[in-house]
């Protein structure tokens, strides 16, 4: 009998929800309102991408570890009290200097604008990591193993590092005493999110706060912080998962297509974002990002976005529990589920008449999921009538479904 193997990462989705509901209702206890239903979706769409997608790297990053140490270790340093201590204050100062290149360099802030896009301050805006932005923190990361520190050392300070942002993100908890002199607060990282003009590109910090002070980007908190002002200083006003992912890449490509000269489009790359011209986001905005005419709140359409993102949650923790002992078709076809049903969820947030094509689609994995379980005839034969019915009343059916989701409107 074969043992069953779990994969008890997956506890980190259950744990992370619950302090994101304990802090919703702390605020609702505050009478604050710091949570808003569609950013609070739109993040933690985000989230459940990165998760899912980390499933499939995080192998890969710690084999580049493994092997930069075995071939290239400058010192070979064993674990040990000062061993991991400095392997810490690495950690940090690396993650220091890797977040402040991310603000400042247009190739690597295109990866990490993601999670500065969202307008409220709240423990969802830490689930906004993309996989991209993970595999250009892999890359600052590999001078620790050629330090010297070993893959296994590097890949547990990492799992602990990481857990200490998520409880920054917050505006239920005040300023912390002593503390603010030495780690990074809420409150120090309440003005790094901050888009109001005195707190741009400062408090880059993750868990020391001490290189900001070192290296002159520390700005403390000013007693009116219910005035600061979240998000991008150009507000995206987006909910599209894949709009959210990519904008930033297209005005970066487009600046770089209308930049003439080699040497000057390297430069753009490897420029500041702040000399990207705000109006080729409003051009890519008018050519790849119509706006409804449709905006509905309804209890119905709300429960209706709220359980298809209950249900995908739900279907990640399984994934990632079992993911050992899933075949590798339903791997693949299970990743595509989630991934199309978040970019399901960013239609429905935008509200467009065309997510009744995604859904169609999301119906057609579920059937090649359970392909290989249709053993008969009669099964297949009731495939190929439904797959004609749905043909035949495509369009009835497609107006049914906007009119049972958006409510009674005009498309």
């Amino acid at each position: 009998m074969s043992t069953l193997t779990l994969n008890w990462m997956a506890v980190a989705v259950p744990f992370f929800l619950f302090f994101m509901g304990l802090e919703y209702l702390v605020s609702k206890r505050q009478k604050k309102k710091y949570f808003h239903f569609n950013n609070s979706v739109a993040n933690i769409n985000v989230g459940i991408a990165e998760r899912l997608l980390d499933t499939f790297t995080v192998g890969a990053f710690y084999f580049v570890y493994d092997y930069i140490h075995r071939h290239y270790a400058i010192f070979d340093l064993k674990p040990g009290v000062l061993g991991w201590v400095a392997l810490f204050l690495a950690t940090d100062f690396v993650w220091y200097w890797y977040h402040r290149l991310a603000h400042e360099v247009n190739v690597f802030w295109s990866a990490h604008v993601v999670h500065h896009q969202s307008e409220d301050f709240n423990y969802t805006v830490s689930a906004r990591i993309t996989v991209f932005q993970a595999l250009i923190r892999t890359g600052f990361w590999t001078i620790l193993p050629l330090i010297g520190f070993p893959a296994g050392m590097i890949t547990v300070m990492l799992l602990l590092h990481g857990l200490y942002p998520f409880f920054i993100h917050t505006r239920t908890i005040g300023k912390l005493g002593w503390l603010e002199y030495i780690f990074v607060t809420p409150s120090h990282h309440r003005v790094h999110h901050a888009s109001n003009p005195e707190y741009l590109d400062k408090n880059y910090g993750d868990v020391l706060i001490i290189w900001d002070k070192l290296f002159g980007t520390f700005v403390e908190e000013k007693e009116d912080a219910e005035e600061l002002v979240y998000g991008l200083t150009k507000p995206l006003e987006s909910h599209s998962f894949l709009w959210q992912q990519f904008h930033f890449m297209m005005e970066l490509a487009e600046t770089v297509r209308r930049t003439p000269g080699f040497v000057a489009k390297i430069k753009v790359l490897f420029g500041r974002p702040d000399d990207i011209d705000p109006e080729i986001r409003d051009h890519l905005e008018r050519r790849f990002l119509s706006r409804s005419s449709v905006r509905t709140t309804s209890r119905r359409f709300r429960g209706y976005v709220l359980g298809q993102l209950i249900g995908i949650l739900t279907v990640l923790f399984v994934f990632l529990l079992f993911e050992k002992q899933v075949p590798l078709y339903h791997q693949v076809l299970i990743s595509l589920f989630i991934l199309l049903t978040l970019v399901n969820c960013g239609a429905l947030l935008e509200q467009r008449q065309w997510v009744f094509y995604l859904e169609i689609s999301r119906f057609s994995l579920l059937i090649l999921m359970a392909f290989p379980y249709l053993n008969n005839p009669l099964s297949f034969s009731a495939l190929f009538i439904g797959f004609l019915l749905t043909l035949a009343y495509f369009s009835h059916l497609q107006k049914r479904y906007l009119r049972l989701v958006y409510g009674a409107v005009s498309y």
